[in-house]
């Protein structure tokens, strides 16, 4: 029989795996799930020792967590250490994913199909008029794909599509 904190540090693992299929760092993830599942707020020290890994990994992959607002500094009276929570609603955490996602994947990519379809236009081929109706209309599923995100992750809809969301299921 395993205990609890063998559930949990597989459950830390495993996030891991999943963050780096999802364009996360395995560490940042891992920093992500340990966070999650903690009681307490966590020291850099106390990530490093329980994932054991650098200093400066732990440093990167927290400032990079606050900078998404995944987690957060908070302060610990009678403690003169920084320490580090997690955003425990679940809705959040996506919306924060979500608009983390399409401001670092889905926008770029616009940018560069709309270059793309521009550089094309002066090009008068039937190979030309192809590529371009293709890079058109593949901008125009990310273009979609980017209002859907920024609708999900707006928190005048967070209340909304949960709800819907379970009707839904």
């Amino acid at each position: 029989m395993s205990n609890l904190q063998n559930v949990k540090d597989d459950f830390v693992a495993q996030w891991g795996a999943l963050g780096s299929q999802w364009g996360i760092n395995r560490t940042m993830a891992m920093i992500h799930a340990h966070l999650l599942v903690s009681l307490e707020p966590q020291t850099t020290d106390d990530v490093m020792e329980k994932l054991e890994i650098s200093r400066g990994n732990a440093n990167t992959n927290l400032r990079e967590l606050v900078s998404w607002g995944l987690i957060r500094s908070v302060l610990v009276k009678g403690k003169r250490k920084e320490f580090f929570e997690a955003e425990k609603d679940v809705w959040k955490i996506f919306c924060i994913v979500a608009r983390e996602r399409k401001r670092r994947e889905t926008e770029p990519a616009t940018t560069v199909l709309e270059d793309c379809v521009a550089r094309a236009k002066s090009f008068n081929s039937k190979e030309s008029k192809a590529f371009q109706k293709q890079l058109k209309e593949l901008n125009e599923f990310v273009s979609l794909a980017n209002t859907v995100m920024e609708k999900i992750a707006s928190k005048e809809q967070s209340a909304i599509v949960p709800r819907l969301l379970k009707l839904l299921s």
